[in-house]
């Protein structure tokens, strides 16, 4: 397994080759945000944010927030390092996370000076629109972020941890 500095080296380094291979298919504004989603899933929304790690100590004031993720969330698991599942689960928790936050914001500026804000409806439609106008670049982000997972596996030296393989039953001998 690579070290938290080797981890970020990797990250820093392979998100302007990542940039480059986006280009071409999507255009020179995904690549670049190819590669940010990169960089964030590396250092922000790493496998390793369930353990006392580098990405997590980034969060800052706001690392707490990953406190249930790390109690629920065993390392090196399906669920903390899996692709696909692993990245999925880091960010509907940041999305759950960010809508509670904004929802108890909202009830705080509306309750104390009278501020009406978005409604979660509101938001969802703005997410829609987004999604609708930008696929391309939502596709670069999805893309740098799982990518970002990869690295990280092939940097701890297994893409596919034994844990996770089937378990072949041997036959007894006769």
């Amino acid at each position: 397994m690579a070290l938290g500095r080797d981890h970020d080296r990797a990250t820093l380094v392979a998100c302007i080759p990542f940039g480059l291979i986006l280009t071409p298919w999507l255009g020179l504004e995904a690549g670049l945000i190819g590669a940010g989603s990169f960089v964030v899933g590396g250092l922000w929304l790493s496998p390793d944010l369930d353990t006392l790690s580098r990405p997590l100590q980034r969060w800052g004031p706001l690392r707490w927030i990953w406190w249930p993720y790390r109690q629920l969330v065993p390392h090196r698991s399906l669920f903390s390092h899996g692709p696909l599942i692993g990245m999925a689960l880091r960010l509907l928790w940041v999305l759950s996370c960010t809508l509670l936050g904004w929802l108890l914001l909202s009830l705080l500026l509306q309750t104390l000076i009278g501020l009406q804000t978005a409604s979660p409806f509101e938001l969802s439609t703005l997410l829609v629109r987004i999604a609708q106008t930008q696929p391309r670049s939502l596709l670069a982000i999805a893309l740098g972020l799982e990518a970002s997972v990869w690295l990280h596996l092939v940097l701890d030296g297994d893409p596919m941890p034994v844990e996770w393989r089937r378990r072949k039953r041997r036959r007894p001998r006769r």
